[in-house]
């Protein structure tokens, strides 16, 4: 005769197994990875309508994905370029993105700092094993068309999700466009852009956007001061009115902030056994508001968890 679990049972059993916020949240200090000022880049927007502060950090990318777009932002951030600029285009599902907005008039356009990179489509991707030899257990299948003579997947590597074709340790890797993410915009190929203007997703993973668009950093605080903003209602969601973009007020380097005001932020290490059960959680939701594990999940909604240091 079979037995029957009992409601209460049934809940209790359930709960014993851990959410990936609970993973998380459990997981100890050693798991955790610093983020350094050097690497942090502070925009401060216009205060809102109710004259709250509005400020913005993204991470940079580490090498050795797309480090000349990386130089050249830092030196946008270190001749204070931005600054008096504007948040010019927000398209619903898609990207907010901010620059000058008389770029392509070349009589009103900013002059960009000396020194500069022209940097080439072939930064895009990086050659060579960057995953470091993680476990294959930390290695999901890309939702891509599967071709027979190459092997295609995503990975994660210190932190960062990347797709990567061929095999593991000779692979050519490319950093992915999922929330959050920011890339450089550029005019028609062969321009790659030069970092003066950025973007952010705030919509569907634009996947369609890898090696075709450089990504250079992501956004790991104040995303909600963007993704909130009034949709423009130009073409591609360009604002039509100048009344209506949003002021930059500045954008440095944390670490050219006074110690005071820098942001002090870790992730959770993508080498760490906490983030393996996170990222299983994730795959196969197995708490109690769940009824079928997925059995694997998009890179993309596997975001790497992101905290203020204690």
């Amino acid at each position: 005769m079979l037995a029957v679990l009992a409601p209460a049972q049934a809940t209790a059993a359930a709960a014993t197994v851990p959410s990936p916020t609970e993973i998380v949240t459990a997981a100890p200090a050693g798991d955790w990875a610093d983020i350094a000022a050097s690497d942090l880049l502070v925009l401060d927007l216009a205060p809102d309508r109710d004259g709250k502060p509005r400020r913005v950090v993204i991470q940079l990318m580490p090498p050795p994905f797309s480090q000349g777009w990386v130089d050249n932002i830092r030196k946008l951030a270190a001749a204070h370029w931005w600054d008096g600029l504007s948040v010019n285009r927000v398209q619903d599902n898609y990207v907010v993105q901010w620059g000058d907005a008389n770029g392509d008039d070349k009589a009103k356009a900013r002059m960009l700092p000396p020194g500069l990179a022209d940097v080439p489509q072939s930064q895009y991707s990086t050659g060579g094993d960057v995953t470091g030899g993680l476990p294959a257990e930390l290695r999901f299948a890309a939702m891509l068309i599967p071709r027979p003579d190459v092997q295609r997947f995503s990975t994660f590597t210190r932190g960062w999700p990347v797709s990567g074709e061929g095999m593991p340790d000779s692979a050519e890797y490319w950093p992915i466009h999922c929330y959050g993410m920011v890339g450089v915009g550029r005019n028609l190929p062969p321009d790659t852009g030069t970092g003066a203007e950025l973007y952010t997703v705030i919509g569907h993973a634009p996947r369609h956007l890898d090696r075709n668009i450089a990504l250079v950093g992501r956004v790991v605080a104040g995303i909600e001061h963007l993704s909130s903003l009034p949709r423009g209602t130009g073409p591609l969601g360009f604002y039509e009115k100048a009344e209506e973009r949003v002021p930059i007020r500045a954008v440095r380097l944390a670490s050219d902030l006074p110690e005071g005001e820098q942001p002090r932020l870790q992730y959770l290490s993508t080498e760490s056994a906490s983030f393996a059960r996170y990222a299983d959680a994730r795959a196969n939701r197995r708490d109690p508001f769940f009824i079928v594990p997925a059995g694997g999940a998009d890179i993309c909604n596997i975001p790497v968890p992101i905290r203020k240091k204690p």
